[in-house]
């Protein structure tokens, strides 16, 4: 291996150590449930997911899931309104 790697991989071992240096503005992935495959998508700050549960709560256990993989790596949530059914 060069040297130009060994030096790549030593900082990029230095910056996964070190959370403050990452944030996500925005991501797709698909989450597979007990039922389905869902997409989660978070962009800004805010989640989002194609379950039915999410549409009425603004929340599923599908993004709760991804908040728990992505621990301190995500801002605090915000606070979002419920849609009415």
């Amino acid at each position: 291996m060069d040297s130009g790697m060994i030096g790549k991989i030593q900082k990029a071992k230095r910056y996964a150590e070190q959370l403050d240096r990452i944030s996500f503005s925005e991501f797709k992935v698909t989450v597979e449930g007990d039922h389905h495959t869902h997409l989660v998508s978070y962009s800004d700050g805010q989640w989002s997911c194609d379950c039915g549960f999410f549409a009425r709560r603004a929340v599923c256990s599908h993004t709760m899931a991804l908040e728990r993989v992505l621990g301190v790596m995500l801002p605090v949530a915000q606070e979002v309104e419920p849609a009415t059914v």
